[in-house]
């Protein structure tokens, strides 16, 4: 796919996926894939064009200034694929900077990150990163809950995922963090909810978004991760488990969604002080379905 016509100008290896906040950004794709690419819930990269490897910075420049001769408008831009955080710290600097010299007017710059794509960047480095421009990251945690995510072969604990919020939050970046409803099937619903509650009080990131889990290839890698017992829960059971996560919440001014199209039930709020209002709503979705706006299936996607 080429974004600005004819000319071979940013041609994309795709599937190219981005947050749905994103849709408004220029997506420069640094990277191809996920380096990680192993969790069992994810068919985002397993495409034989989606291999990992890092784009040329020759051609990352040259996206950057084919943009700037059009005169396209561009306000923010958003770090391609899955991993664009995995690339060594001089690397983004470059980039960074390319921006920074070729489309001045970028008020942010966004991507991607996994935990441990921060330990080999040092806190000076990521403020350094922050001077650039790259002010928000989206932290796919998914959950909270140590035996969950060592099911779903994430190659993360609680304990990292804390540590890289915690130092992103040193850096003057901002968070928006995913987590996964219904990643702990119908057994460990409760621990999952729970557990990922206790790691965004204990992050207090900036947002926050739930997406439901949507297996559209197949059940087989997750049940293969669960011992052949994984089953996602009903819309009732997924509700039920939104109940418990947001009880459990306890964040003082975290921007909360619930909105993406996987979702059967749309909530947004700001948490904590709409805390009462979206457990109110989720009790309704419990109690009084058919009283209560829900997506049908023939509605939810990806």
């Amino acid at each position: 796919m080429s974004l600005l016509g004819e000319g071979n100008l940013l041609n994309y290896i795709e599937p190219v996926f981005r947050p749905p906040s994103e849709w408004k950004s220029l997506i420069l794709q640094v990277t191809n894939g996920c380096s990680w690419n192993k969790c069992s819930f994810c068919d985002m990269y397993t495409a034989p064009q989606k291999r990992f490897r890092a784009q040329k910075l020759d051609k990352v420049a040259d996206d950057i200034k084919a943009v700037a001769s059009r005169g396209v408008s561009v306000s923010r831009i958003f770090l391609a694929d899955g991993d664009a955080m995995s690339l060594p710290f001089s690397r983004l600097e470059e980039i960074c900077l390319l921006i920074r010299e070729h489309l001045p007017q970028v008020t942010r710059i966004s991507s991607y990150c996994l935990p441990r794509n921060l330990k080999n960047k040092s806190p000076e480095q990521l403020l350094r990163l922050r001077e650039l421009g790259l002010s928000l990251f989206y932290i796919g945690c998914e959950s909270g809950d140590d035996e969950v995510l060592k099911r779903i072969e994430k190659g993360e604990t609680y304990a990292s995922s804390l540590e890289a919020l915690n130092k992103i939050k040193a850096a003057g970046i901002k968070s928006s963090v995913m987590i996964l409803n219904g990643l702990g099937g119908t057994a460990l619903s409760d621990q999952h909810a729970i557990n990922s509650a206790r790691l965004m009080n204990a992050a207090q990131p900036e947002f926050l978004s739930t997406l439901v889990v949507t297996l559209p290839l197949g059940t087989q890698r997750m049940d293969k991760s669960y011992d052949g017992l994984f089953q996602l829960p009903d819309p009732m059971g997924l509700f039920s488990e939104m109940q418990t996560l947001l009880q459990h919440l306890e964040l003082n001014k975290t921007i909360f969604r619930s909105d993406h199209a996987s979702n059967y039930l749309v909530l947004k709020g700001i948490l904590g002080k709409d805390k009462s209002s979206l457990l109110a709503q989720v009790e309704s979705a419990i109690n009084r379905p058919k009283e209560t706006l829900l997506r049908q299936e023939w509605q939810r996607g990806l």
